[in-house]
C-alpha cells in the first residue's frame, strides 16, 4: 500500500440512529452502561480482530472486561489478559468472568505505560477506547510493542476529532453556552489520538510498522429514554466537573439544556447520537 492509499482511510458506516430504530425488537438495548453505549462499535471491532484459536490477547484499558471476555472466547485454547488502571473495574471484571464461566481470562490492575508485561507474550493487543488518556503515549505504546511477538498486531479503536462526534458537540454546547470560556484541555483528552500524523509518529517511535486507519461511523446509545440518558451523561467525569464549576443556578440551566439536547435525539428505540471513530491497526516488525 503506497502513501496515498494509506492516507485514504477505509470506511465502515452505519446510516445513523434512524436505522437503529428499524432493527428487530430483540436488538433493543435498555440497560445503560459503557458496553451498551458502544454495542454497535463492538460489532465492528470484533470483526477486525481476526482472533484465531490459540491466540494470546492483551486488552489495554479493559474496564470491566467485556472486550477481554469476548476475546478469550474467540481464542478458545488461547488466553486473554485485561489490564486497566482502575482497581474497582478490575475487581468487577473478575467477578463477571467468574459468573460467565470464562476460564481462559485474567485481569491485572496497572498502567500500560509502565506495567510489566511478558516480552513477546502476546499475538494481539486490542483496545476499545482505552488508549487515549496516557500521560506518555510513546512510553505506553513502546511497552505494548515489547509485549507483542514479532509480527504481532495492535488493533485499537479511538475517537475521531471532537467536531466529528455529535455526542461530544451536543454535550459541550449544552454545558458551555455562547459566550462561555472554552472548555479545559482535559475535556478534549478523548480525542488525543484523532490525528493520523500524530498517531503514526507515536507508533513508529514505539517500534510499530505502518499504521492503517479505518473510519467507523456508528451511533452511540445513551439510554431507553431521556431520564436514563440524562443520568448516564450526567455521570461522565467531564460533565460532573463542568457542573461543579458552575453556580447552582447556572448548573440547573446547563442541565436543562442538556435534557433538551437528549430529548432531541430520543425515539422509540432510545436516545442515540452520531459518532465517528478510527480503528487503527499496526504490526510489530
Amino acid at each position: 500500500m503506497d502513501a496515498k492509499d494509506r492516507r485514504q482511510p477505509h470506511t465502515t458506516s452505519h446510516p445513523g440512529p434512524g436505522s437503529v430504530r428499524d432493527r428487530a425488537l430483540e436488538h433493543r438495548v435498555a440497560r445503560v452502561d459503557y458496553d451498551a453505549e458502544l454495542r454497535l462499535h463492538d460489532e465492528v471491532l470484533r470483526r477486525t480482530y481476526h482472533i484465531r484459536a490459540g491466540d494470546r490477547v492483551l486488552d489495554i484499558g479493559c474496564g470491566t472486561g467485556r472486550t477481554t471476555r469476548d476475546a478469550a472466547r474467540s481464542a478458545g485454547e488461547g488466553r486473554a489478559l485485561g489490564v486497566d488502571i482502575s482497581a474497582s473495574m478490575i475487581e468487577r471484571a473478575r467477578e463477571l468472568a467468574w459468573a460467565e464461566r470464562v476460564h481462559n481470562v485474567a485481569f491485572e490492575q496497572g498502567d500500560a505505560q509502565v506495567h510489566r508485561l511478558p516480552e513477546d507474550g502476546f499475538d494481539l493487543a486490542i483496545s476499545r477506547f482505552g488508549t487515549m488518556f496516557f500521560d506518555d503515549p510513546a512510553a505506553a505504546f513502546a511497552n505494548i510493542a515489547v509485549a507483542l511477538r514479532p509480527a504481532g498486531r495492535l488493533v485499537m479503536m479511538v475517537w475521531r476529532e471532537h467536531e466529528h462526534n455529535e455526542w461530544s458537540v451536543a454535550i459541550e454546547q449544552a454545558l458551555s453556552p455562547e459566550g462561555s470560556p472554552v472548555p479545559a484541555p482535559e475535556a478534549r483528552e478523548p480525542f488525543s489520538l484523532a490525528d493520523q500524523d500524530i498517531v503514526e509518529a507515536i507508533l513508529r517511535a514505539a517500534g510499530f510498522g505502518e499504521a492503517t486507519f479505518t473510519d467507523v461511523h456508528q451511533p452511540v446509545y445513551y439510554g431507553p429514554d431521556v431520564a436514563a440518558a440524562l443520568e448516564w451523561v450526567g455521570g461522565f467525569s467531564s460533565t460532573r466537573e463542568t457542573l461543579m464549576r458552575l453556580g447552582a443556578a447556572a448548573a440547573e440551566q446547563a442541565l436543562e439544556r442538556l435534557r433538551e439536547a437528549l430529548a432531541a435525539h430520543a425515539g422509540e428505540r432510545g436516545v442515540w447520537f452520531d459518532s465517528r471513530a478510527w480503528i487503527i491497526e499496526a504490526r510489530r516488525p
